[in-house]
């Protein structure tokens, strides 16, 4: 079989599921995955035969995508504010929105001028704290996450973009694991906000695919996340430090209130790039 076989047949058994366009979008990311070439030498050598170990591959990730498993974690890689992570069903596939969340504090520390103490909870793949210590080199980073999955695979992005992140195990649910967190100058989190009710508007996917511990709380308690969180960062954040939430559109003033209610001020809220209610900004008093 050629590249350009193989891409065309990519495209022809997935069609019918994305439609056109996205089809040939997921064919490109997938012969990528399966022969190491970039587009325009896909091109070049489109009449090459692929290996057999490549056309393994192919039948493999076919299937795979047939079954509807998102590209992302068929190739292993997603990518994040310009960083390739490593991504499987332990971590969430990282999100654009998530992304304006890291800018949002990546900004605002360039603009202060300072070198904060930054703690990331609920971390997954290590998208956020990897994108900020990119970006700030001289913040100490570090995250936390209830998943040994999720952490192996963090450390693992960490140590391919050689950025020295502390990581460590922690529910953060539990106010006996969280007493020994030192205290830092940010607190950032996207914690799981989705209702239990929502499942039935989302994509079968997310559902099948991804970690429902990193997405779904009781439809009784929205806020769990925010709220524990919140309360912890009372504890743990230095005068003046602030707090960083990615939240549920639909619970955007709820969350507001909620922080005000703790004592935080100066909270902010904010919309995405789709205008949709998307981050809060808090800080302790």
């Amino acid at each position: 079989m050629t590249i350009q076989a193989a891409f065309i047949q990519i495209i022809q058994a997935l069609s019918p599921i994305h439609g056109d366009r996205e089809a040939a979008s997921i064919a490109h990311i997938l012969m990528e995955h399966i022969t190491g070439l970039g587009k325009m030498d896909r091109i070049v050598y489109k009449d090459r035969e692929l290996t057999e170990n490549q056309e393994n591959l192919f039948s493999t990730s076919l299937e795979a995508m047939r079954r509807n498993e998102p590209v992302q974690y068929v190739t292993g890689t997603s990518w994040f504010y310009g960083m390739e992570l490593r991504v499987t069903p332990d971590v969430l596939i990282p999100r654009p929105e998530t992304e304006e969340l890291a800018e949002w504090i990546i900004e605002d520390v360039k603009k202060a001028g300072t070198q904060p103490r930054i703690l990331d909870i609920g971390t997954g793949s290590g998208a956020i704290p990897l994108a900020i210590k990119k970006n700030l080199p001289l913040a100490a980073v570090s995250a936390v996450d209830i998943s040994e999955g999720a952490l192996k695979i963090a450390s693992g992005n960490a140590e391919k973009l050689s950025l020295d992140i502390s990581f460590s195990r922690v529910d953060i649910l539990d106010a006996e694991a969280t007493a020994a967190l030192p205290v830092f100058d940010i607190i950032v989190s996207n914690p799981p906000y989705i209702c239990e009710h929502e499942r039935a508007g989302m994509q079968d996917q997310v559902l099948s695919y991804e970690p429902g511990i990193a997405l779904f709380v009781p439809d009784h308690d929205p806020l769990r996340f925010y709220r524990r969180i919140g309360l912890l960062a009372l504890e743990k954040l230095t005068a003046g430090g602030g707090l960083y939430f990615e939240i549920n559109e639909a619970y955007g003033a709820e969350t507001v209130n909620l922080l005000k209610e703790q004592g935080f001020v100066d909270v902010v809220l904010k919309q995405d790039l789709f205008g949709k209610d998307r981050m809060v900004k808090a800080t302790k008093f």
